[in-house]
């Protein structure tokens, strides 16, 4: 059991904490000397592939306060640091790009800076000065569970280094007066350099999950699912294109998590809202709270881990965004998110079940969190992707009501210039059919029939209708060319005339010059007797 003495006040606050009866500074002089230890001997040895029985190997030293041929000395009490599966380790670091020296420089150089609000579990949280390493204390069954799982954490971190799930960098015990303190490096989820505006720790349950009152009086409290509705009624949008990278990563990670029968996980979030940005904001808990542009750890912001194209994850992993992803309140406020699985070290074993039942007896057995582990990861994912993640709508082009309604009226009001331009042609061929009829009647008998009676003679002016029948009409090319008629008779057998050029008969009207498709939409046709 830890407790903890309070010295001085605000956000920046320190604390000396006990843990197991060892005072946190002891603990983090300790955790720095042995890991100096150990990686720097690590280095000596060659590099290799790992080997199944990597994965259960133990190294264990003694270091004494007054320091012997291999150690050095400090003023500490006497312990022994114990390094687990340090091959296999080794290997997880080079996976994402990290180097003996970085990883010696961040946990040993610098000092270590405890959190002071790390959460109900009751352990103790240091994190280093550049915000790469979290270092947690896990209970004994915690770091066995991680010892067991390490063979299929080596198997998913190479088929898939971008992942939500925790990274894993080094698992340590420090002995010291017949006490085990056991320790694990991870990846820091939430940067420091970046201020949170509001931070949860979500499971996709109802029962029990908002925060207490001595909580949410902290200066920055850790909310849980009911607050998150509750403060985020319409959820956090995303464009369609990391929403669906998010969500891939997610149902890998739960699957795998399924496969080795882990539960009561949680989704670590933090909100930072770029709308709230004030100068000197960032950098302000300790440290110059600069944080590198090119990070030495691969895979470790929430961009990268996403699911998704490296590419396009790289590129929007800039100074603007710090790594987190961009997104949006339903009111557009612009946000950046950092997000993690954490706490995946709870099997489904026996105590666990036994928990379940007995609160299933009590609440609803489907509102608790724990719960086996394949209805668990289920009810995860449909929380996140319901009521935390939505995806944005595309914005669609809709044409307006006034432009819809007056479509439909302009192409009634050509239809009806086209009936009554039809009507007109109409009655002005029927006029023109009755004038030749009347002005063939009255024509001298001899003038008109002596073709007949003297075959030789040839008419030198041929009537409308004989014209019509001198020669083949091409239907390729017709031009219409219609004269103002008059009410003279004898101008009636020149009012219209035919130009034949090349086969092609050219009609022209000057009364009505109209396009050829609006003669189609009228649907009229013009009949030309010949």
């Amino acid at each position: 059991m830890s407790t903890a003495t309070e010295n001085g006040t605000g956000g920046n606050r320190s604390s000396e904490k006990t843990y197991k009866k060892t005072t946190s500074s002891a603990l983090k002089g300790a955790i720095q000397l042995g890991i100096g230890y150990t990686v720097g001997n690590l280095t000596s040895k060659p590099d290799r592939d790992v080997l199944m029985q990597d994965f259960y190997v133990v190294e264990s030293v003694f270091l004494p306060s007054e320091g012997s041929n291999l150690t050095p000395a400090h003023h500490y009490p006497d312990f022994r640091f114990k390094t687990y599966a340090p091959l296999a380790f080794r290997y997880f670091r080079d996976l994402f790009g990290i180097k003996p020296d970085d990883y010696l420089y961040s946990l040993v150089n610098e000092p270590l800076i405890e959190l002071v609000n790390p959460g109900a579990s009751g352990s103790l949280f240091y994190l280093t000065s550049d915000d790469e390493f979290i270092i947690k204390t896990v209970q004994h069954k915690e770091a066995k569970f991680l010892q067991r799982l390490l063979p299929g954490y080596y198997m998913n971190l190479n088929q898939n280094p971008r992942t939500l799930l925790p990274k894993f960098y080094g698992l340590y015990c420090i002995q010291s007066g017949g006490i085990n303190i056991r320790l694990v490096v991870m990846n820091n989820v939430l940067p420091r350099s970046v201020k949170m505006h509001y931070k949860y720790d979500l499971k996709g349950s109802t029962y029990k999950r908002r925060a207490s009152r001595k909580e949410r009086e902290k200066a920055c409290p850790t909310y849980k699912d009911l607050d998150f509705q509750d403060m985020h009624e319409e959820g956090l949008y995303f464009d369609a294109e990391t929403y669906n990278n998010l969500m891939k990563t997610l149902q890998r990670d739960c699957r795998v998590l399924e496969s080795f029968k882990i539960m009561d996980y949680s989704l670590l979030l933090g909100v930072h809202v770029l709308d709230h940005r004030e100068g000197g904001e960032q950098g302000q808990a300790g440290g110059d709270g600069r944080r590198p542009v090119a990070q030495r750890v691969l895979y470790s912001t929430a961009m990268e881990s996403i699911q998704g194209d490296g590419k396009a994850a790289e590129a929007l992993t800039t100074d603007d965004t710090m790594g987190g992803i961009p997104a949006r309140t339903h009111k557009d406020e612009k946000l950046l998110i950092y997000l993690g699985i954490i706490d995946i070290l709870q099997s489904y074993r026996f105590i666990k079940k036994l928990e379940h039942s007995w609160k299933a007896l009590v609440y609803d057995g489907d509102s608790v969190s724990v719960h086996r582990p394949g209805f668990y990861a289920s009810r995860f994912l449909k929380f996140m992707s319901t009521r935390v993640f939505r995806k944005t709508q595309p914005i669609r082009f809709s044409p307006s009501k006034r432009t819809r309604t007056s479509i439909p009226a302009l192409k009634s009001c050509s239809q009806e210039i086209l009936s009554s331009q039809a009507d007109e042609r109409n009655e002005e061929d029927r006029r023109d059919r009755l004038v030749g009829a009347r002005s063939l009647a009255s024509l001298d008998g001899q003038a008109v029939f002596g073709s007949y009676l003297r075959p030789d003679i040839v008419p030198a002016n041929p009537s409308f209708y004989e014209g019509s029948s001198m020669g083949t009409i091409s239907t390729s090319s017709i031009f219409v060319n219609v004269e103002n008629q008059t009410e003279d008779r004898d101008d009636v057998a020149s009012s219209s005339t035919f130009t034949l050029e090349d086969s092609a008969i050219c009609l022209t009207s000057e009364q009505s010059t109209m396009d050829v498709d609006m003669d189609r939409d009228d649907g009229s046709v013009l009949d030309v007797y010949l």
